[in-house]
Parts: C-alpha cells; sequence; structure tokens
C-alpha cells in the first residue's frame, strides 16, 4: 500500500510540471434559475434537515410528486443526529433528490477560497455517509454567489441552482399571503416552475404546500426534481452509505498524502480540500485522475491541515 501511496505521490508531483496557463484553468459552474424541461415544476426545500422531513416526503409521495431538498449540515440540526440523518436517508430511498446548501449556511461571498471549500465539502460528506450519494446540485445560502463560489463548484463537479419563483416563507408572509402567491403564479402559467420553500416552517409542511400541490396538479404541471426539470443527473455518484468516521477525523494515509503534496507545491490552493474530497467521493481510494484534477487551478496550500479534519 504505501509503494502504491508513493506511486500515486510522485505522478501528481510530475503533473505539478504543466504549464501555468492550465494549472490556472477553472471550471466555473453553470447556474440556473429556471427548468428546462417543459410543463415540469421543481419544488425545492432548503435549510432542512427538520422535523417535518418525513410528514414532507409522504405528502409529495401521496401525490404522486417528487422534491428536492438542499441540505445544510448544521443549521437547524446537525445533519448527522440520530433524529434527522435517518430522515434524510427516507427522503432519498423515496426518490426524491438530495443536495447540497452548504454546512453551516453562510453567505458563501464574504467567505475565502478555503473557507467556501470547507462549508461545501462538509454537507457533501454528510449526505455521501447517510444516502450513498454525492451531490450534482448545490444552492448557496440566501441565493447570493460570486466568481469565486462558482470556481468553488465547478472544482466540485457541481451545478448551481436557485430559483423562479419564492413562495416568502422565510420572509415571514402569511400562509394566505403564499397562497396568493401561488395563485398568481398558476394564473401566469408559466411553461416550467422552480420554487423555493422552507422545510423548517409549520405553515408550509401542513398548509401552503398542500395547497401549492393541489393547484399544480389541477394546472396539468409534473412535479419533478430538479435534476429532472432540467434533464441532468442527480448525483455525480451513488455508492453505499458508509458510517461516519470516529470522532469526525479521517484516516492517516489521505492526510499523510495531502500533506505532501502541499509540501511539494506550497504554493497550491486548497489542494488540501480537493484532494479530501476525492478521496471519499470513490469510496477512501485516492485516483490518479482526481489527483490531477484536483492540482488543476489551484493556489496556496498554507492553511494547517488540521483545521480541515473535522466533521
Amino acid at each position: 500500500m504505501l509503494a502504491s501511496l508513493l506511486f500515486v505521490v510522485s505522478l501528481a508531483v510530475a503533473g505539478l510540471t504543466a504549464p501555468a496557463n492550465d494549472i490556472d484553468k477553472r471550471v466555473r459552474a453553470e447556474v440556473f434559475t429556471r427548468c428546462t424541461v417543459p410543463n415540469t415544476v421543481a419544488l425545492t426545500f432548503d435549510d432542512g434537515p427538520y422535523n417535518y422531513l418525513s410528514d414532507i416526503v409522504d405528502l409529495l409521495d401521496s401525490n404522486d410528486a417528487k422534491g428536492t431538498f438542499f441540505f445544510n449540515g448544521n443549521n437547524w440540526g446537525c445533519i448527522y443526529s440520530t433524529s434527522l440523518a435517518p430522515r434524510v436517508k427516507y427522503a432519498y430511498d423515496h426518490g426524491h433528490q438530495v443536495a447540497s446548501h452548504t454546512w453551516s449556511h453562510q453567505n458563501l461571498t464574504t467567505l475565502s477560497w478555503d473557507q467556501i471549500h470547507d462549508e461545501m465539502w462538509r454537507v457533501e460528506q454528510a449526505l455521501q455517509r447517510i444516502t450513498g450519494a454525492t451531490p450534482a446540485f448545490m444552492r448557496p445560502p440566501y441565493g447570493s454567489y460570486n466568481n469565486l463560489v462558482l470556481d468553488a463548484s465547478g472544482a466540485r463537479g457541481q451545478t448551481v441552482v436557485n430559483w423562479d419563483f419564492d413562495t416568502q416563507d422565510s420572509a415571514s408572509a402569511s400562509p394566505a399571503t403564499q397562497k396568493g402567491l401561488i395563485d398568481g403564479l398558476i394564473g401566469r402559467h408559466p411553461n416550467t416552475i422552480l420554487s423555493l420553500e422552507h422545510e423548517t416552517y409549520s405553515s408550509t409542511a401542513y398548509d401552503v404546500l398542500p395547497y401549492f400541490i393541489q393547484k399544480v396538479k389541477a394546472a396539468g404541471y409534473h412535479m419533478v426534481t430538479v435534476a429532472e426539470c432540467l434533464g441532468s443527473n442527480p448525483y455525480q455518484r451513488v455508492e453505499s452509505p458508509s458510517a461516519r468516521d470516529s470522532a469526525g477525523t479521517v484516516r492517516l494515509i489521505p492526510a499523510l498524502f495531502i500533506s505532501l503534496i502541499c509540501a511539494f507545491e506550497p504554493t497550491t490552493k486548497s489542494t488540501h480540500y480537493i484532494l479530501y474530497y476525492n478521496y471519499h467521493l470513490h469510496s477512501n481510494h485516492i485516483h490518479f485522475k482526481d489527483v490531477i484534477s484536483a492540482i488543476q487551478g489551484l493556489k496556496m496550500c498554507i492553511q494547517p491541515y488540521t483545521s480541515i479534519f473535522h466533521a
């Protein structure tokens, strides 16, 4: 195993000799605010997991509808908790899409490159461990992003999704006001709808959402996931769920590998984040092609490594 590790390290170091213009390339994530498949409605729910998640899933199921849940890792509760993790798995097992809303719901435009990656990989890791799926979609908190956020999302292989209709439940709109907004939307009968709601409000789960679903059904729309409404894949990979590492730490070999890469190229920014991400993406095996892609477009690896090994 050590010989194999050293071989991969030597290949990665060789990759660092690539021309500077290649290394500086970044793949900026695409941003969608509308569905592209005609006559579809994507009902999306932010800020969970929370107490009403399973009931929302049951409501969707009973109406032959699919939803997309943009989960945080630690917002209204910790995604790893014994009460919330099973709800996340329940939504996934029932065919609803799970996606990233970052770990702690910070405004990503106020964060550094490294901090953005930290917010992203921690919730991705949680979703992979709980469901086995690595999300292909991310919604930035508050819908706020800049080019740095898009570059980070692109580096992680994700598409950014916002919305074209907001029920305004998070803005303290009353159920009556929200229903009025829904009536106006359905009256205009747009070709597609990509809605924003929050699963953390009881009025959304038990009052407004049932009303919205019935209006959408009566208008003849198909209620699908975000991935389906965009004709895309919901996940980068689907594997078996895995247990959370003891005390939220990672294993020695990937940590050593990441440290070696950063030592060889101290001007490589956030290589430790991307390599750690790709390590988990491949069932705890480091792949050479991911090492090379991780190095592309990265600069300055100066943050202490231990700061990224918490859960």
